[in-house]
């Protein structure tokens, strides 16, 4: 049981993006063994949460688990912290604007389209949105357009579709799905006017 109650802590501290305490612990390690003879007691968790410290202080693992905020967390250890740092820069980076957003899903439910096509539908220049759409390579050129001045075509990318989880852009929202979700839910929330 010993062992089992370990693998439990490990699991609600790892799945945790705050501190888990004691009492939280104690609370859930109690629900799950409600029906169990086995008593869930403070020493079996101090053990268990000691246990765990010790396994993770091995130069094995890149993380360790410190006592931190009243509770137990799984951080990473000193010599990461720059990696982990730059990675979070990167991510950091990749955040779009809500006018980048909105040229992204013009792109992609019309492309091939234009500047100007992309301009007509938002009412306000895009040169600076496509400029950073390109720039993050979730669009690209597509071709030209024949006609006056023959101009660029953008599409999105296969980095779009793996930024957003999609594996065609046929697998999109469909206009009548929002429509359809928006109508459920202003029809369940009684206190909002329509």
């Amino acid at each position: 049981m010993e062992k089992e109650i370990q693998l439990f802590i490990e699991s609600l501290i790892f799945a945790s993006e705050n501190p888990v305490s004691k009492i939280d612990i104690m609370e859930c390690l109690k629900k799950v063994y409600v029906h169990r003879q086995e008593e869930i007691t403070e020493e079996l968790i101090d053990t268990s949460v000691e246990n765990l410290i010790v396994k993770y202080i091995s130069d094995e693992f890149s993380f360790e688990l410190r006592k931190i905020g009243g509770g137990f967390q799984f951080l990473t250890k000193a010599p990461y912290h720059e990696a982990i740092s730059i990675l979070l820069n990167l991510k950091e980076k990749k955040r779009l604007s809500t006018a980048a957003l909105e040229t992204l899903s013009i792109i992609a439910y019309k492309q091939p389209i234009t500047r100007g096509e992309i301009e007509q539908i938002r009412g306000v220049s895009a040169d600076y949105s496509i400029h950073k759409l390109l720039e993050k390579e979730l669009i690209e050129i597509a071709g030209k357009r024949d006609g006056a001045g023959n101009p660029v075509t953008y599409r999105v990318t296969q980095s779009f579709l793996d930024y957003f989880g999609l594996n065609d852009t046929n697998e999109l929202p469909q206009l009548k799905d929002i429509e359809s979700i928006e109508e459920n839910s202003i029809g369940t929330n009684p206190e909002q006017e329509v």
